[in-house]
């Protein structure tokens, strides 16, 4: 009779455990609840067709600053990253041969005019000395021949006085010329902007054509890609391009196409301008050309989430219950991104509240 009371009383408690792990094992299985989620029907859309062309950000305006003349250079006054206004003096080279060919032009100057002031001295008396004669033959006190003879004189005057004129003139020009090439031993900055590159010492010699300095002008900066010959005449000068520079926004415009096709690339040059403060000459960047449209599945680019190297979005099925869905992304326009594998018409994604999800999580 006892053995029969404590099996009972076994089958009781093994009874009341079964029950107690059935309901502990609902609960576990019941699915969060999830609220403030947005679900959005995927569909069809046109999707751009666009071709990467990669390219260097260069300045708008830069000048190569080189030597003019030969000579010793006797200072440098700028370094790499200074910034320079135009006419800044940046060095000076001593040309001796230059300044002493300006100094004989001067000499020549002078020389001119002191032979033109003699030329007018020679025809003022020439003048005289005819207006005399003129009076003398008119009162029949002189021949003819003597008449025409200070006639001569006072016409050879005038001719000299032009001469000399010339002379001081052709003397002048040379002068400046020469003054101009002696004023190349001061090498100034062309444009406003900062030096980008010095390739001159203290010391150094030089020759005409000897590079010294490099200066990136202010007057800001563009994007050159080179892009595939098959686009030549389909993008033009006006076109709005998306592009991938840093420091500068999402769009760019061209506002050049060099029509040249290198034979060694198949490649043509297009120019973008840029806007941005952090912009920098020699910089990485990509333009985005489009060149048509298709037919495709695009979802906002913050309903995707990466995990290391995987691309996922949020989908709820009919249930309405979020599973985590890999995917495979094609180019991005704007705010949305192509999805090319994963998804299909009709599914639905989560859009916004991703951060509230877990897998498995039940949306209301």
């Amino acid at each position: 009779m006892r053995a029969s009371r404590l099996t009972i009383l076994a089958l009781l408690v093994l009874t009341a455990l079964g029950c107690g792990k059935k309901e502990e094992h609902a609960v576990q299985s019941a699915p969060p609840v999830v609220r403030g989620v947005t679900l959005t029907a995927v569909a069809a859309e046109g999707i751009p067709e666009v071709t990467e062309a990669v390219g260097t950000v260069k300045a708008k305006t830069s000048a190569v600053i080189a030597a003019r003349v030969s000579g010793s250079v006797t200072g440098v006054y700028a370094r790499e990253g200074d910034r320079v206004g135009k006419g800044k003096l940046l060095a000076a080279i001593d040309a001796a041969e230059t300044g002493a060919a300006a100094a004989g032009a001067a000499y020549g100057v002078d020389e001119a005019a002191r032979a033109l002031e003699e030329a007018r001295s020679r025809k003022r008396l020439a003048d005289a000395t005819f207006d005399r004669y003129r009076k003398l033959f008119a009162e029949q006190a002189l021949t003819r021949q003597e008449f025409e003879v200070r006639q001569s004189e006072k016409e050879v005057a005038a001719e000299g006085v032009a001469r000399a004129q010339a002379r001081l003139k052709q003397a002048t020009e040379a002068s400046r010329a020469a003054g101009a090439v002696a004023g190349y031993g001061k090498v100034t900055a062309p444009i406003a902007g900062v030096v980008l590159a010095k390739q001159v010492e203290p010391g150094q010699t030089v020759f005409p054509g000897t590079p010294l300095f490099t200066v990136e002008g202010d007057g800001g900066y563009r994007l050159e890609v080179a892009v595939p010959e098959a686009l030549l005449g389909r993008i033009k000068a006006g076109d709005v391009v998306g592009i991938a520079v840093e420091g500068a926004p999402s769009t760019g415009r061209v506002s050049e196409v060099v029509p040249l096709v290198d034979p060694s690339t198949r490649t043509f040059i297009a120019k973008v301008d840029l806007s941005g403060k952090r912009l920098r000459s020699g910089a990485y960047g990509k333009a985005l050309l489009k060149t048509g449209s298709r037919q495709g599945i695009a979802v906002p680019a913050a309903a995707v989430v990466e995990r290391g190297s995987l691309t996922s979005v949020w989908v709820a099925g009919p249930d309405r219950i979020a599973r985590l869905r890999l995917v495979k992304l094609g180019n991005r326009a704007g705010d949305r991104v192509e999805v090319l594998s994963g998804l299909s018409a009709g599914d639905q994604v989560v859009t916004a509240g991703i951060e509230k999800l877990s897998d498995g999580a039940k949306i209301e």
